[in-house]
């Protein structure tokens, strides 16, 4: 009897030893982490767009699939998001004019994206649209939602052109390179005229196509110099601001005249 319970004894704690050792044992999942060098950039009346670098490692990665060069990083720049009015122009009796226009909600007003390959090559179309990932996938909120359909899609086409077109909308194939087994470097673009306001740095990992993890960081754009003593005052006094530009309207004008008056 003796022996049944010491038997019995061992077999218990050697299962309540099993989790602890599978536990000792599972293997920690990847994560992925970024940096900026500064949470805050100051532009000028000139400024003619610059590359922005963002510093990244992949933790706790699987040698195996790092060797086979299988893990991929997408690294996006989100700018703040404002409501945009889409207006489109028709020509009456010779004439260009705005005769309808439809109104979006937190429109994101820049978009910039560095990728270690072409999109097409790191994931499927599914998970892009999950996580609302890349410029034709954002989600783009009509202000009225019960419109026509086909109107509202064409719109929101028309707004993601043309923020291509201007250069807000981008995407850098190459733009993200692994300088070790895993620490990478992201380039992204900034256009000409970049929104000021606080922009969302975010990384996304995949591992062979499966969506891994994501990670964040805020960066801060804002104008210097008398533009920005300009904007703030436009913020924070704007019945100031607005006759100070009147005042300044009337005595441009009135310069102007005396300059030019023919006697």
């Amino acid at each position: 009897m003796t022996g049944g319970k010491k038997a019995l004894a061992t077999t218990l704690a050697a299962l309540c030893c099993l989790p602890v050792a599978a536990l000792a044992q599972a293997p920690v999942p990847e994560s992925i982490q970024i940096g900026l060098s500064t949470d805050r950039i100051e532009i000028t009346a000139d400024f003619s767009g610059a590359d922005l670098t963002i510093f990244g490692s992949v933790e706790n990665a699987d040698p195996l699939i790092n060797r086979q060069g299988r893990y991929d990083v997408i690294v996006v720049l989100e700018g703040p998001a404002r409501p945009v009015v889409v207006r489109r122009k028709d020509r009456v009796l010779g004439v260009w004019v705005n005769l309808q226009s439809e109104t979006f909600l937190n429109v994101p007003q820049s978009y910039s994206v560095a990728t270690t390959r072409p999109l097409q090559d790191i994931t499927g179309p599914t998970n892009y649209r999950q996580l609302a990932l890349g410029a034709d996938n954002l989600h783009i909120q009509p202000a009225d939602p019960d419109g026509n359909p086909v109107t509202i899609q064409q719109f929101e086409a028309a707004l993601r052109e043309r923020k291509k077109a201007t250069g807000l909308f981008n995407e850098r194939v190459g733009g993200v390179q692994f300088l070790s087994a895993n620490l990478f470097r992201a380039t992204v673009s900034l256009a000409p005229n970049v929104p000021v306001g606080t922009h969302k740095a975010r990384g996304f990992l995949f591992r062979n196509g499966v969506f891994v993890k994501e990670t964040s960081a805020h960066l801060a754009i804002q104008k210097s110099g008398f533009e920005q003593m300009l904007f703030r005052l436009s913020v924070n006094h704007g019945t100031f601001y607005g006759f100070v530009a009147v005042g300044l309207a009337m005595l441009t004008g009135w310069l102007g005249r005396l300059i030019f008056r023919r006697d």
